[in-house]
């Protein structure tokens, strides 16, 4: 299990993280208060409110290769 939180502030973020996710065989979930959603669906994504950070889960076993490719959505406070 891979808990991060994000900060998918642009279009160009939710596309690009929503095309990573797709890449993977396990569940991605994204919550955002009291809203969860499949990290998967872009329209999904949409949904959230983006101008907060939000915290992913992932169930999947291809841990640091995933970390990796998502760094960069990582909020750093």
């Amino acid at each position: 299990m891979i808990s991060e939180i994000l900060l998918l502030d642009t279009i160009d973020k939710v596309r690009e993280f929503v095309d990573i996710a797709n890449t993977k065989e396990c569940q991605i979930t994204l919550k955002s208060g009291n809203v969860a959603v499949d990290g998967k669906s872009i329209m999904s994504v949409f949904g959230l409110d983006l101008t907060k950070p939000i915290e992913m889960e992932a169930d999947c076993k291809c841990g640091f290769d995933f970390s990796k490719q998502i760094d960069k959505f990582i909020y750093k406070k």
